[in-house]
Order: structure tokens, then sequence, then C-alpha cells
């Protein structure tokens, strides 16, 4: 039977790493993020857990200690926000590219500069080419699940991926929600034990780890790790539907809102989709026919998947919480755009950036959004594809 409890997102993620009991957890504290290794080491303190707790000296070092244990056969997670990930920048690389399944909570912080501690997800976007999986929770229950299913995905036999379990700073991360735990034995079973003969410590079965490669190797290892983020899609279906199994919960490559027979639609990822399920619940009452589809798994992209989805709809708005300083959109319209590129009849499309450095999103902000759109269904002009909203101009 479910364990119902109220806890911000940082005690759910650390609640989840606890009852996966990870070999190694290294960490180095920075907000907001800096509760998941504080709750984690008092289970470690308490005998709660058997995990090698690692107090590192940097970010840099968390990462590469977790590439240490991960290499060595071990179970291995960490923390980390904002600037933390960008000084882990070159080892996501190296955990990627030597497939090794390291699970990292990402509580989704702004970037310097200026210096800003609030959310958004410039931090995590900007890694989205490193070759990690990435999941985006939208509360605190969904930050749970997400981390419990992570360390399965990763694993997975045709995946041997890193992954990273996102949820946004402050807004998920310290606030306290209604959740439904697991017990431990139902997540102990759920997981399984991780038994790789790929490792430093195999006498067996010698293995090189990081060496050099040169032109003429190096492009089939990048070759591997992109049929392997390909293989993640399905991985992470089948898991997710073990997951529903355990937990009653179940969760795809995105979620569809009252999408069945919506003409303006908005895509969207993170914690501001409640905000915006809340205007698609009033506009519905009005008899508009409005939808949103939140984004779960952000890599591998589920291209096809969502330009199905899209299909049927007249006009789209994007949403990103990042800036890509592409001088064309966000990184969230740029997948989803080329998505719909070959759709018979693909649906205008419109990016809004919102929420830098936590700028708040309200209903209303979201309301002006469908607005816009249902101008550009009745003229068909598209107008100024890249915009922002929230701004004071």
């Amino acid at each position: 039977m479910a364990i119902r409890d109220r806890l911000s997102g940082n005690e759910a993620v650390a609640h989840a790493l606890k009852q996966i009991g990870p070999d190694v957890m290294a960490a180095f504290p920075i907000t907001p993020s800096t509760e998941i290794p504080q709750y984690f080491s008092n289970y470690v303190a308490n005998g709660e857990v058997k995990t090698e707790f690692v107090a590192v000296e940097s970010e840099h070092s968390a990462m590469s200690a977790c590439i240490g244990a991960a290499a060595s056969g071990g179970r291995a997670a960490t923390a980390t926000s904002s600037c933390g990930l960008a000084l882990m920048w070159e080892m996501l690389y190296v955990a990627s590219s030597m497939r090794l399944p390291i699970v990292l909570a990402v509580v989704n912080r702004s970037l310097t500069g200026p210096i800003n501690i609030n959310n958004d997800h410039g931090d995590s976007m900007g890694a989205r080419d490193s070759g990690w999986v990435q999941l985006y929770a939208e509360n605190n229950q969904e930050a749970y699940d997400n981390t419990c299913m992570a360390i399965r995905i990763g694993e997975h036999p045709d995946v041997l991926l890193p992954v990273m379990s996102c949820q946004d700073g402050f807004i998920t991360s310290h606030s306290i929600e209604n959740i439904e735990l697991l017990e431990n034995d139902k997540v102990s079973s759920f997981i399984g034990s991780y038994n790789t003969e790929i490792n430093l410590m195999n006498p067996k079965h010698s293995v090189s780890m990081g060496p050099y490669s040169n032109q003429y190797y190096y492009i089939e290892w990048k070759k591997q790790q992109a049929n392997a983020m390909k293989n993640a899609k399905q991985a992470i279906l089948d898991i997710s539907k073990e997951y529903a199994k355990v937990s009653g919960r179940e969760y795809g490559l995105f979620e569809e809102y009252r999408m069945e027979d919506a003409e303006r639609a908005l895509v969207i990822i993170g914690s501001s989709a409640g905000t915006a399920k809340a205007m698609v619940n009033e506009l519905r009452e009005k008899g508009e026919k409005v939808g949103l589809i939140k984004i779960r798994v952000f890599r591998p992209f589920p291209m096809a998947e969502l330009a199905k989805a899209l299909s049927h709809v007249k006009a789209v708005a994007v949403m990103d919480k990042a800036e890509s300083f592409s001088a064309c959109g966000g990184p969230m319209f740029a997948e989803t755009r080329s998505a719909c590129y070959d759709l018979a009849n693909a649906p205008k499309m419109v990016n809004y950036i919102y929420g830098l450095g936590g700028r708040d999103v309200r209903v209303e902000d979201i309301a002006f959004v469908y607005g816009e759109l249902e101008k550009i269904v009745k003229t068909g002009d598209v107008g100024e594809v890249y915009r922002y909203v929230g701004v004071r101009e």
C-alpha cells in the first residue's frame, strides 16, 4: 500500500535515492539542489542506507567521482544546479561516452550572468547535446517517480547512458506537496540489482575506460551513443509500464492534456504545465478548443510521436524557459518545429521565451498566448515567430 506523505521536491528525490541505495553518492552543494545531498548524508549518518557518501571540492569532482564509481561497476548518483552543472560540463561528456548509467538530479536554475538563483531551464537545456537522457517533472510526485525510473532507464542493456532527472528550482524543489511514496521493498524489487561484467574491477573481462580515440574510431563511438539514445525511447515506455504496475502511475514521453479536438495548443515543459492546464480548463468551459502537450522526455526527443499529436492542430505556441541565443528561438521550439516539418498540414507555429531567471508565469500570460494563437487561426498570419512573454517593454 502506498505511503502518503507531504514532501518538498528535494526531499522526495532524496527519498527516492535512499530507496535506490546507490553504492556511491558524490556531491558538492549549490542552491537550490543543496538539500538533496544534505538529506541523503543524514540517511547515511543514521545508517538508513549503506551508500558511500563522498563530499568533494567541486561539482567537476562530484561527477568525476561518480564516473570512477560507475566505471568500477557500482551505482552512482549526484545532484546539482546551474553553475554546478556547468562546472561538470567536461565530465558530462565523459560519462555518456563511457556509457555509464549515472543518475543526476538536476534542480533547474538560471545560469550566470547576471547572477540569479531562481528557476529557468538554461542549465539542463545547455547540456541537451551531452549524450544524457533527460526527464523533466511537473510536480513533486513526478520528480520522485522519475528518479525511481531513471536508474532502470540508464541501466537498460539497450541504453547504458547516464540520466538527468530534472525539476524546477524552488517551484517544486522547496514547495511541499502531498505525495505517494512506494514501499522500500517495492522500489528494491522494481530496480533490481545492477551487475555488469564490463567494469574495471572484473579481472576476467579486461576493459579500457576513457581511452584516446583518433579519427579511425571516434565516429563509431558516437554512432553507438546515438543508437543507444534512440533505444532509450522504447526503454522509457517499457519501464514506465512496469512502474505503473507497482505505483498506479504511468508516464509517457509526453502528456496530452485535452488535446482530442484541440485547434490551438501549447507545447510546454516542467512546472509551468500546471499553470497552463488551469487556463486550458477555463477556456474549455467557455467552449474554446484548446489543449497542451507537456514534454516529459526531452532526450531522446519524441519527434514522430509529437508530430502525430500535433497533426490536427491549427496553431501551436512552443514555450521555452530557456534562451539558446540562436536568434530564431529556444531549444524546445527548434525541436518541435523540426518534428512537424514533414506534416502534410503542419500547424502554424510560434515560440515564446518566458520565465527566465524565475520571472512568474501567470494564468494571464497563458491566456494571452492562447489569444495570440486565436488571431493566427483567424488570419492565417503568423507574424513574428520568435517572441517573449511577460517582459517589461
